[in-house]
């Protein structure tokens, strides 16, 4: 073994960290901490250090009205959660719930008198970035960027390994702080409805459905549990479970919290595919100048790997392992009208941003991310194997049972809107010509 093949592979081992297991995206290709990012926080750093943008300050929620504004969040995505599972523990409980607002890109969250007000944005290359504003008034206000503290949190199993977002529900107490002796349940679009939002508050209508939600847990009075999810069950606000004076909303609203948990893991999976294909050719690229190979060679081995990349993203697009509603779900909130309002229509009015609420999610199970800046920024190796099994699926030439919740009329929908809004091109004649175009 040559010294140049030796010391490349011990580059490439040392990627990973071996006391916690996970991958150190530090290093090239990625160097996730270093990298210049063109996501909203930054550019909203910049445009505040450059003077061209001054935020306000209130008395009741500091920078909060005015940050969202400016990042073009409604209010309406409110969402509260009152478990001490983040950064600022002390400021969060069941009398004074942590806010949470989103639109496709990022994500804020603000606690009543916290020091800060965290920011979580997507850029299309470097993925999600974590930052804080602070609350107090100051004519010297800047955006700070991490350096890896989120870290902590913000990439493990959870995260899909990548540096990201996940949606926690707990067993809270009487304080807050989770019970973690009985488990803890990362929610997504497969997880149970009855495994759903422990210590979140949530309104809104869903019948026979019950949810962790609204509820107060303590092990040692079963029956009192079982009194407070039905009691906890089809709210129209939270008005009377603590003041929420100083909160802009008296909602946490069911459908916001189904988009959030589908949403973050389709982040998820997006920069997973991102990171995953960029490293698996830079080290087939690598071992092509010690093997003497072409430079752009892909190695079998970085071909495997990038297809499974692709088909995660593809089963998140596609809902995937979604589970079924079992009664209608009714929002509480303008969040519906308004996150459906902003959908890229196709001809007949179809939009991936219209929601079913009475089986599922969407009407059209595809995800609306695929119209993200972040989806559009995959590197082409990644995203056009993704095209092109999405239209694969959508035109019936796979009916694996991976994809048997999409019936002839989803595809065919889903297909058509794609087509109109320009994701997948066109239906060609010529097998040879099935290479995506945009």
């Amino acid at each position: 073994m040559t010294i140049q093949l030796i010391a490349l592979l011990s580059t490439l081992l040392c990627t990973a960290s071996f006391a916690c297991g996970q991958i150190n995206y530090d290093l090239p290709p990625v160097e996730y901490q270093t990298a210049e990012t063109t996501d909203a926080g930054a550019m909203l750093a910049e445009r505040i250090a450059a003077g061209t943008t001054v935020l306000a300050h209130d008395k009741d929620t500091g920078y909060l009205k005015s940050l969202l504004a400016e990042l073009k969040i409604p209010v309406s995505s409110q969402t509260l959660v009152f478990s001490k599972t983040s950064l600022q523990i002390d400021k969060i409980s069941p009398r004074q719930p942590r806010a949470l607002y989103f639109n496709d890109d990022v994500y804020v969250g603000w606690c009543r008198n916290g020091d800060v007000i965290e920011i979580a944005a997507t850029d299309a290359k470097q993925g999600p970035t974590f930052y804080t504003l602070s609350q107090k008034r100051t004519a010297n206000l800047k955006l700070i960027r991490d350096k890896g503290k989120c870290m902590s949190c913000h990439q493990s199993n959870r995260t899909q390994n990548v540096p990201g977002y996940f949606m926690r529900s707990v067993y809270p107490g009487k304080s807050g702080h989770p019970d973690l002796s009985r488990g803890s349940f990362t929610t997504d679009n497969a997880s149970p409805f009855s495994d759903r939002w422990g210590g979140w508050y949530v309104t809104g209508q869903h019948g026979d459905m019950r949810h962790m939600g609204n509820a107060i847990f303590n092990k040692k009075e079963p029956e009192l549990e079982k009194e407070q999810l039905a009691a906890g069950s089809n709210r129209d606000s939270v008005e009377d479970l603590f003041s929420t004076s100083r909160y802009l909303s008296t909602h946490s609203d069911i459908v916001a919290l189904m988009v959030l948990q589908h949403q973050t893991q389709m982040h998820n999976a997006i920069t997973f595919a991102n990171f995953e294909t960029r490293r698996a050719l830079h080290q087939s690229y690598s071992m092509n100048k010690i093997l003497d190979r072409p430079e752009d060679f892909i190695s079998d081995s970085a071909k495997r790997r990038i297809h499974s990349a692709a088909e995660k993203v593809v089963k998140h697009l596609l809902m995937c392992e979604e589970v079924k509603l079992t009664s209608p779900v009714t929002g509480s909130s303008n969040f519906t009208d308004e996150f459906e309002a902003i959908g890229k229509l196709d001809s007949k009015g179809r939009s991936l941003r219209q929601f079913d609420l009475k089986t599922r999610l969407f009407r059209h199970p595809c995800s609306y991310l695929i119209h993200s800046e972040s989806f559009r920024g995959l590197p082409d190796e990644v995203r056009l194997p993704v095209l092109n099994r999405l239209r694969e699926i959508l035109e019936g030439r796979d009916t694996s049972n991976d994809f048997d919740h999409l019936s002839v009329e989803d595809r065919q929908s889903v297909l058509e809107i794609l087509q109109q809004t320009k994701v997948i091109a066109a239906k060609v004649k010529d097998s040879s010509q099935r290479r995506e175009e945009f």
